[in-house]
């Protein structure tokens, strides 16, 4: 079957991998798309992901010295949706044949645990390319509900990639005001499609300036772009005991983020949002299947247009096309999805 691997940093290929057993409690999905994750692939793509670097010890949840991931990284990605073909004997749910989203890597062909898939059949009608999102779907959502957002609220949204965009629109149906962030115009236009009240190219200046020129500034930030100089200028563009959202995956060193100024003067709030967890003060009632399934409820009930962001399907053989192409030119594509040929 054939898989996606890394074979080293900017090297990809399509390799093949044996067809997994089924064993008892698994279905075997045949998968049709796999979207790119480009924010957190780049880091395996480009080398930079810590899990390479570092060694994550879950116990003391730190990471120490070590590595917890070395090449060749085979199936990543968590962006899938496929058709279950197979099921073992004492699984009834989901039933063969039907559609399902969930994460087992860029790969033809995976044997699943059946209750890793309960609730995550597409219903009857459903664009399979909708499946797709639901991973950057429930990353956006959570990032919206670390923002705490509040009827009225006024909001940034820095990094209008396609989570930032998601979040954009999410914000604006928790009763945000937002005004998006970016360089690019074209995601800047889709933006107001998605609802901001204002966008700003951060090419042309300060946000921090911009929205004080009519406020004491933003209530919250949420930062997408992953860039330490786009999390300094979130810190400086909220208001006095604002919150930042620090939701951008962050390589290397912290230039440019200077935490004696704003930050401290502003006693600003600073949170992580990351999908392996929900905010703390809503763990009690939110997790991130549930986040996962109202995100796509929001999508099939026509409240998210998550397929505008497909700027390309692919077919898997082009997966070092892909590649190449977000890692030099990301500002040119959204969402790219790749396509199985063993689709129905």
């Amino acid at each position: 079957m054939r898989v996606i691997t890394f074979q080293e940093p900017g090297k990809v290929r399509v390799s093949l991998e044996p067809p997994a057993d089924l064993v008892p409690g698994s279905v075997r999905v045949r998968t049709i798309y796999s979207g790119i994750s480009a924010g957190t692939e780049l880091t395996a793509y480009r080398g930079t992901n810590p899990y390479l670097n570092r060694k994550w010890d879950t116990e003391r949840r730190l990471f120490v010295e070590g590595q917890t991931h070395g090449y060749p990284l085979t199936g990543w990605g968590y962006q899938e949706v496929g058709e279950v073909i197979e099921a073992a004997p004492d699984v009834a749910d989901p039933p063969i044949g039907s559609l399902v989203w969930g994460i087992w890597g860029h790969r033809a062909e995976a044997v699943v645990p059946a209750e890793r898939l309960v609730g995550h059949v597409l219903p009857p009608g459903a664009d399979p390319l909708t499946g797709v999102f639901a991973r950057v779907g429930a990353i956006a959502l959570n990032a919206v509900h670390a923002a705490d957002v509040h009827l009225g609220d006024q909001i940034a949204i820095f990094g209008q990639g396609v989570i930032g965009l998601l979040a954009t629109r999410l914000a604006v149906l928790s009763g945000a005001r937002v005004v998006a962030a970016d360089s690019i115009p074209e995601r800047l236009e889709l933006a107001r499609e998605f609802g901001a009240s204002e966008t700003f190219d951060v090419a042309s200046g300060s946000v921090a300036e911009f929205m004080r020129k009519r406020d004491e500034g933003a209530d919250t930030v949420i930062e997408f772009s992953g860039s330490h100089q786009g999390l300094h200028e979130a810190i400086r563009t909220v208001r006095k005991g604002g919150r930042v959202v620090a939701a951008g995956f962050y390589q290397g060193d912290a230039i440019g983020l200077r935490l004696g100024e704003e930050f401290h003067h502003n006693q600003v709030q600073l949170v992580s949002s990351q999908i392996g967890g929900v905010a703390s003060w809503l763990a009690h009632r939110w997790d991130v299947e549930r986040l996962q399934r109202t995100f796509m409820a929001l999508v099939h009930e026509g409240q998210v247009d998550a397929l505008r962001l497909i700027s390309e399907v692919m077919p898997i053989e082009r997966a070092p096309e892909a590649f190449d192409l977000l890692d030099k030119h990301r500002h040119k594509v959204l969402q790219l999805v790749f396509r199985f040929e063993e689709s129905p």
